[in-house]
């Protein structure tokens, strides 16, 4: 029974460890806990009133959250392991009352101290499995923090392409470029920059899912609000003599069309066109679509 017990610790920690890989680590970026916390907090989060004001947190919030959740499913998983054979397979310093502590409490304390790296060393296992398994704990925590750092390393950038995309295209909307003026070499050049740009955001949401409940602001950065305005660009280009410019507007309705793809299918769902998905991501994200 004792070594049922353990087993199910250790499943908790695999448990962690899986949803943290799968988060930050596998090529789909597919966390199944952790996006399940992030979801729900970016649909309780458009329950309240003053939502742009909420909703700016959840991003933040649902990162604390995740990491945690990730942390304290370590920390107990390692406590459940440890708890059967508390207090007999462990040797305490002299003077230390705390084998007269609950074997749970006292279990929860080796894990925390564990895992933290803190090596107090008033409770040490003493059996040579446990003496073996402890110190993997201390390196699971120091791979917990340091996945943490490079989480938000990561998905600050991705948030600065998708910003500076928007601000881009508001940019070009205040322009108002005419079609004669698009139907050009520098249009060409400019429709195809576009669609990188925009290739790189669709990258992004793939690879920093979590990227997509993060509000971009009230201002000209929310990409939910503009990407409407590089479907009427594209459309400019496709109709364009050149066909160089045409060749550009294939290229970026095509990555609007992918970007829309990604966005159905990971958080919106709709089924629908381009242009109704877009103008879901924009209600979702609490903006209205920016008319050319």
């Amino acid at each position: 029974m004792e070594w049922l017990v353990s087993l199910f610790g250790a499943g908790l920690v695999m448990v962690s460890l899986r949803d943290l890989f799968h988060t930050l680590w596998h090529p789909t970026r597919h966390g199944g806990l952790s996006r399940l916390v992030m979801t729900a907090l970016w649909r309780l989060a458009r329950r309240f009133r003053g939502r742009r004001r909420v909703v700016g947190l959840v991003g933040p919030l649902a990162m604390v959250t995740v990491v945690g959740m990730w942390a304290g499913t370590v920390v107990i998983g390692w406590a459940v392991v440890y708890w059967p054979h508390m207090p007999e397979s462990f040797a305490f310093s002299p003077g230390s009352e705390a084998a007269q502590e609950p074997a749970l409490l006292d279990s929860l304390y080796l894990s925390l101290v564990t895992v933290a790296t803190l090596g107090l060393g008033d409770i040490a296992p003493g059996e040579g499995w446990l003496r073996l398994i402890s110190p993997l704990e201390a390196l699971v925590g120091f791979a917990l923090l340091t996945a943490t750092v490079s989480w938000v390393l990561e998905i600050y950038p991705a948030l600065t392409r998708r910003r500076v995309l928007a601000i881009r295209l508001a940019l070009l909307r205040d322009a108002d470029p005419t079609p004669g003026q698009l139907d050009s070499t520098a249009g060409a050049l400019l429709l195809d920059s576009l669609a990188t740009e925009v290739v790189r955001v669709r990258i992004d949401f793939t690879q920093y899912a979590e990227a997509y409940y993060f509000h971009d602001g009230d201002d000209n950065s929310s990409l939910a609000a503009i990407v409407g305005y590089a479907a009427v660009l594209a459309e400019h280009g496709q109709a364009a003599s050149l066909a160089e410019v045409r060749l550009a507007g294939d290229l970026l309705a095509g990555a609007l069309k992918d970007l829309s793809t990604i966005l159905d299918q990971r958080f919106l769902h709709t089924g629908g066109s381009p242009a109704e998905v877009f103008a879901e991501y924009a209600t979702d994200h609490g903006r209205g679509v920016t008319q050319p």
